[in-house]
């Protein structure tokens, strides 16, 4: 299993989310809203004498858990629905899951289902 994490611009969030929706086993996504810089978007020269949230840009961060055959179809649709060719566009990471237990039952999963 694999976590697919993607912090993206939140006004591309819902066309992202339209898209993960057409994936019929996709078993969930989780979306919070965060805050940084990366080397181009948010960085001002100023941002280094002003408090942090200042120098920063709201993004949003999409994360989900999916069997290992899922990865390149939802990285895919991401990369595509979140797209606009222009710096600031955000990043995709993929984790391995070492572990996953529902906390209702206690069971440990191979697969999400």
């Amino acid at each position: 299993m694999k976590e697919v994490k993607a912090i993206i611009r939140p006004y591309r969030l819902d066309a992202v989310l339209d898209a993960l929706h057409s994936h019929p086993e996709l078993p969930g996504v989780t979306v919070s809203f965060v805050r940084g810089f990366g080397r181009t978007v948010g960085r001002s020269a100023s941002a280094a004498q002003t408090p942090i949230q200042y120098g920063t840009v709201e993004m949003a961060k999409l994360e989900c858990v999916v069997n290992d055959d899922q990865v390149p179809v939802v990285v895919g649709i991401i990369q595509a629905a979140a797209c606009t060719r222009s710096p600031g566009d955000g990043k995709i990471f993929v984790y391995e899951v070492a572990e996953v237990i529902k906390i209702k039952t206690g069971d440990r999963l191979h697969r999400i289902e």
